[in-house]
C-alpha cells in the first residue's frame, strides 16, 4: 500500500490534553507503586554539561510505561479489570502490563510486531504475558481499524489512551519540583504518548519550559508531522531505537502534541551509540536506543540554547549483544 493511501487515525476524536488535575491524582493513584526517581547530573568530564538525567530505568520493569499502564488500569472499573488487560506493544508498554496485571492478580496479553527482539519478547514473557505476533505493517493497520475493539480482555491504546499520558505526565511533575528552574526537557517520542503527558504537566506549571521531542534521523516522524500540520506515514529506515521506530502520527494525537511540544532534534545512528555508552560508562546506567536519544539530542545542543535541561532516559530493554 502506497503511504499515501494508509489511514493516519481510526477516525475518533482529537486526544484531549490532561489538565494538571488529572495528572496529579494519577500521581497518587500510583504512589508507593512506582519510583519517584530522581534527577542526576550526567557525569562527563569533557565540559560542564547542566544536563540531569530523569533515569526511568530505575522503574521495576525499566521503563517509564509503568506509571501510565498503572494509572489506567486502577481508573478501570472491577468488572472491566477482572476481564484482564490487552495492548499493542513492542516490548516496554506489554512489560508494563504484565507487571500490573500481576498486581491485580488478572491475566494479560499483547499484540506485537513479529519483529521484537529477542530479548525484548523474553522479557514480555517473564511477566506472564501472553504474546500474539503479527507482521509490523498488519499490526498497525489492525489498531488503526480498531480491531482492538475486538479484544476479549480490557484494552489499552498505547498511542492515546488519557490516563496512560496523564500517568507519563507525572514524570513532568516530578522535574519541576526538583529542579524549578530548568529551560528545556528532551524526550523521545514513538507514537508520542511520554512527550504529550511530560509536555502538559510541564506546560501547566511553567509555559516557558522548552519540550523537545527527540527522534533517530531515520524516522522523523514528529518532525515530518510538524511540517506537514498533519499526522501522516513515513518511510522509516533503521534503527537501534526500536521501542520508537513508530512510521505514523496519528490525527488523534496530533493536535495535543502540536499544543506541547517546542520542537523537534533528530539524532544519527552513531550519536545515539555513543549516548548509550557515555550513560553507561559514566553513570552507570543501562539504556536502550530509544532511552539514549534525549542524552544524545542535549549533548548536541549548545548550552546557550538550551540551559539547564533534563533528559529522559525513558528504558533499559537492551540487547547485551
Amino acid at each position: 500500500m502506497d503511504l499515501s493511501d494508509r489511514p493516519t487515525g481510526w477516525g475518533g476524536d482529537p486526544v484531549p490534553r490532561p489538565s494538571l488535575e488529572d495528572i496529579r491524582a494519577a500521581a497518587g493513584r500510583i504512589h508507593g507503586k512506582v519510583v519517584r526517581t530522581p534527577l542526576i547530573p550526567l557525569h562527563s568530564y569533557e565540559a560542564a554539561t547542566d544536563i540531569y538525567l530523569k533515569p526511568e530505568v530505575l522503574q521495576p520493569i525499566g521503563s517509564f510505561k509503568l506509571r501510565g499502564v498503572l494509572n489506567w488500569a486502577s481508573r478501570l472499573t472491577e468488572e472491566a479489570r477482572q476481564k484482564g488487560l490487552s495492548t499493542t506493544s513492542s516490548g516496554n508498554t506489554a512489560q508494563a502490563l504484565g507487571y500490573v496485571a500481576r498486581l491485580f492478580d488478572i491475566p494479560s496479553r499483547t499484540l506485537l510486531p513479529d519483529t521484537v527482539p529477542p530479548h525484548k519478547l523474553d522479557a514480555i514473557l517473564s511477566y506472564g504475558v501472553e504474546p500474539v505476533q503479527l507482521p509490523f505493517d498488519q499490526l498497525l493497520n489492525s489498531m488503526l481499524q480498531e480491531h482492538w475493539k475486538e479484544e476479549p480482555y480490557s484494552y489499552l491504546n498505547p498511542w492515546g489512551d488519557p490516563d496512560m499520558i496523564a500517568g507519563s505526565g507525572t514524570i513532568g511533575l516530578e522535574i519541576v519540583d526538583d529542579l524549578s528552574d530548568v529551560n528545556t526537557v528532551f524526550a523521545p517520542v514513538g507514537g508520542g504518548g511520554l512527550i504529550a503527558g511530560i509536555g502538559s504537566a510541564l506546560k501547566a506549571l511553567n509555559p516557558a519550559i522548552r519540550v523537545i521531542g527527540v527522534q533517530p534521523e531515520s524516522c522523523p516522524t514528529l518532525q515530518k508531522a510538524f511540517e506537514a500540520d498533519r499526522g501522516l506515514w513515513i518511510q522509516a529506515g533503521a534503527t537501534v531505537c526500536d521501542g520508537t521506530a513508530v512510521p505514523v502520527i496519528v490525527d488523534e494525537m496530533y493536535s495535543l502534541l502540536r499544543e506541547v511540544v517546542d520542537g523537534v532534534t533528530l539524532v544519527p545512528e552513531e550519536a545515539i551509540k555513543d549516548a548509550i555508552q557515555l550513560v553507561t560508562l559514566k553513570n552507570k546506567l543501562i539504556v536502550e536506543g530509544s532511552g539514549a536519544l534525549s542524552v544524545a539530542a542535549a549533548l548536541s545542543t549548545p548550552v546557550d540554547q538550551r540551559g539547564k535541561s533534563v533528559c529522559i532516559l525513558s528504558g533499559g530493554s537492551i540487547d547485551t549483544e
